[in-house]
């Protein structure tokens, strides 16, 4: 009967530790949900939403055993002046007083590895970032930005800290936030990190990993050229995904700040959509198979990582060498998977320059004023040559014929 009893509660708790290292649906689906509810208002840095959500990175962090890594607990405090338009650069003089969440899991390692995502999404538009016309007062939820990643985060750290295993590095996980109005969470982080950042063997990104689609599986996979290591490390590991590389460590989200401080970088997103900084990017779009896959294996490309030495740097070229001002836009989203010549047009906004032409969802810009455009970067380019009011021609690709749309700004 002792015997019995013995190994009913060590089934018991073997099971309960292998249950509690697993990374789970439901888990990915409650904190999406949560974060992505009009009860936290968009998550604007510097408001009640902002609080709610940090309070719950928290609250998971201390279930999970992370340790604090903040400058006052979990918390890292900045302020910056408030943007009216990130992208135009004008501030208002308001100042934002925002919160970086950072936790730390520590296996008494030389090196770390950093899992950063950030929390912030755009309130209720009063920033006049929102790609849908007219919607200021309406709640911006960011169930795919960024809540998603926010998810991966919160259920890799549960893996790391409950897997029973001591891995060859360090964990340190970021929740940033004020990435909307400029990555200003992540650049304060590497200007007053809480850990020696020569210390970091690289940082792990996710920005956007809600929305896999199930037909092609595109995963994008930014900063592959940071670290002449990488190459081998995703060579042995299976996943299902249609993997698409971007060597450059620079791009519009966190992992920038730290490529800046010479730190090899991923970035992982799995594409637009039209929902994109619209009202309608909420929890019951997510693909949570597709979210919980990526999470997977990201969680073995860290674990890779973590019984490697300590990764090289790599500078990298960056496609878009320089920033770009705008003062126009052609109201398209462009298809960033699309590996062709020319920009595929995922999505169309109603009431924008390219919509009241004619041109559709699906179309592939050739080129503008007739300067050929083979991708992105050079649509981007092209695009900043105008001002309100200019009229130009725009040349699509539709199925296999070129039409001409003239398109006023």
């Amino acid at each position: 009967m002792l015997l019995k009893i013995i190994s009913l509660f060590l089934f018991i708790y073997l099971n309960s530790v292998s249950y509690s290292q697993e990374i789970l649906i439901e888990k990915i689906k409650q904190h999406i949900t949560y974060l992505a509810s009009d009860e936290l208002e968009g998550r604007a840095p510097g408001t009640k939403g902002e609080k709610l959500a940090y309070q719950y990175v928290i609250q998971q962090f201390e279930n999970y055993g992370i340790a604090a890594k903040g400058e006052k607990g979990y918390l890292q405090t900045f302020t910056y002046k408030k943007n009216i338009h990130p992208h135009g650069g004008k501030s208002s003089g308001k100042k934002v007083r925002a919160n970086n969440v950072i936790g730390y899991l520590d296996n008494n390692a030389e090196k770390t590895i950093v899992i950063g995502a950030h929390y912030d999404h755009l309130g209720n538009n009063d920033h006049h970032s929102s790609l849908d016309k007219n919607t200021k007062g309406a709640i911006h939820n960011g169930a795919d930005d960024n809540a998603s990643g926010v998810a991966g985060i919160l259920e890799l750290a549960q893996y790391f800290s409950t897997n029973n295993l001591k891995e060859n590095s360090n964990f340190l996980f970021i929740a940033f936030s004020a990435e909307e109005d400029g990555l200003i969470g992540s650049k304060y982080f590497t200007k007053h990190a809480t850990i020696d950042l020569t210390k970091i063997t690289c940082m792990i990104n996710m920005d956007m990993v809600g929305r896999l689609n199930d037909s092609t599986k595109n995963l994008l996979v930014y900063g592959i050229g940071t670290s002449s290591d990488y190459g081998s490390i995703f060579s042995t590991i299976n996943h299902p995904f249609n993997l698409i590389h971007d060597s450059s460590g620079v791009g519009p989200s966190d992992h920038t700040s730290f490529y800046l401080k010479n730190i090899p970088v991923l970035h992982f997103f799995t594409g637009q959509h039209t929902d994109y900084h619209k009202p309608t990017d909420d929890a019951d779009k997510i693909n949570y198979n597709g979210t919980l896959e990526v999470i997977h294996f990201i969680k073995e490309i860290a674990t890779n990582i973590a019984e490697q030495p300590k990764l090289n740097f790599t500078a990298t070229k960056s496609k878009a060498k320089e920033a770009v001002s705008f003062k126009v836009t052609l109201g398209i989203m462009p298809d960033y998977a699309f590996q062709d010549k020319g920009v595929k047009i995922d999505a169309v906004t109603n009431g924008k320059p390219a919509q009241i032409a004619g041109i559709k969802t699906g179309d592939i810009i050739i080129s503008i004023n007739n300067e050929l455009v083979k991708d992105v970067y050079e649509y981007m380019k092209q695009l900043a040559n105008f001002s309100k009011g200019d009229e130009t021609v725009v040349t699509i690709q539709r199925e296999k014929k070129l039409i001409d749309f003239k398109v006023k700004f």
